[in-house]
């Protein structure tokens, strides 16, 4: 029977409560039932996400490599399988087996080295961008459209616009409004990952990089290029020109993934926008308060303004 790592049930229970913990109870008794059905021994160290267990296996029939990941049933995952099917291994890793009731997946197995390893920033923003491109296939009926979020994203706007102590111009909040009602609402009908950043970007064998852990969602290709920006932000923080940084690498990301550059720019700054209320509001997982929340709220507040205005363009 397969143990689940002390770290994740402790996240799980913090997160999730009674249910979290009723979940985690079944949960070897439920693994031990996929791997019988899909004909799968564990072949290798049991890992985890934020919400899910991954447990490396071998298939008897094929004897190939491959990883059962079972998550706590939240309606963010409902849609990742639909992602792997529609890519089918196409930028991203291939998806064996599915049971939508138990949220579990059989997925093709790749390293465990992710993008974020890799030190140059240049290539991380480029490796995503082809990444992205290659994702932005047709999306199929039934998924959840970035569009549909757009009402909501403009009363957030106009809300923490009003009730949070912030320092943004309104020509900053104005411009993410904007955005909202020119790009956000008029989407086309294309794959997006939805939380595409450099640690849901393995390295594999199939292919160099493969794309996991997506949200599964229709919607503007160049919305992931916010994304993914946004996590750089402790990386970018450190560089001579910071603002500078965050532009050339949000360049490279719209020319590696082929989507116009001017576009990449209103939703990065739209990104930045709603990430310099976040930190007011929430703080971020990674700095919850002291110095270090109060360094990245300065810069999601200083990128947010340095996107309004075009400028000149980094030189690539």
């Amino acid at each position: 029977m397969v143990r689940t790592p002390e770290p994740f049930s402790r996240v799980t229970v913090e997160r999730e409560g009674e249910a979290g913990a009723a979940w985690l109870a079944a949960l070897p008794v439920l693994v031990d039932e996929l791997l019988e059905r899909w004909e799968c021994v564990p072949h290798g160290e049991v890992m985890h996400g934020g919400v899910g267990l991954v447990v490396p296996v071998r298939r008897r029939a094929a004897g190939e490599s491959a990883v059962l990941k079972v998550s706590f049933p939240h309606p963010g995952n409902v849609h990742e399988p639909d992602a792997f099917a529609a890519w089918d291994g196409r930028g991203a890793v291939l998806l064996h087996e599915r049971d939508d009731e138990r949220f579990a997946m059989l997925l093709e197995r790749v390293r465990s080295s992710t993008l974020a390893e890799v030190g140059d920033n240049d290539e991380v923003m480029s490796v995503a961008g082809r990444l992205s491109r290659r994702l932005a296939v047709a999306a199929p009926p039934g998924l959840p459209r970035l569009r549909e979020r757009a009402g909501a994203w403009e009363r957030e706007l106009r809300t923490d616009a009003e009730e949070l102590t912030h320092t943004l111009p309104p020509r900053a909040v104005d411009a993410a409004v904007a955005t909202v009602r020119e790009l956000g609402r008029h989407q086309p009908d294309l794959m997006v990952h939805g939380d595409l950043h450099a640690r849901n970007i393995l390295r594999a064998d199939r292919e160099p990089w493969l794309a996991v852990d997506p949200k599964g969602c229709a919607g503007d290709p160049a919305h992931d290029g916010g994304t993914l920006l946004k996590t750089r932000a402790l990386t970018l923080m450190d560089a001579d020109d910071p603002v500078r940084a965050a532009r050339r690498a949000l360049d490279i990301f719209a020319e590696s993934a082929g989507i116009d550059r001017e576009r990449a720019r209103r939703w990065a700054h739209l990104h930045a926008v709603q990430a310099a209320f976040w930190a007011r509001r929430h703080g971020f997982r990674v700095a919850r308060g002291g110095p270090l929340l109060d360094r990245v709220t300065a810069f999601a507040d200083s990128l947010a303004v340095s996107l309004v205005e075009r400028g000149p363009r980094p030189v690539i």
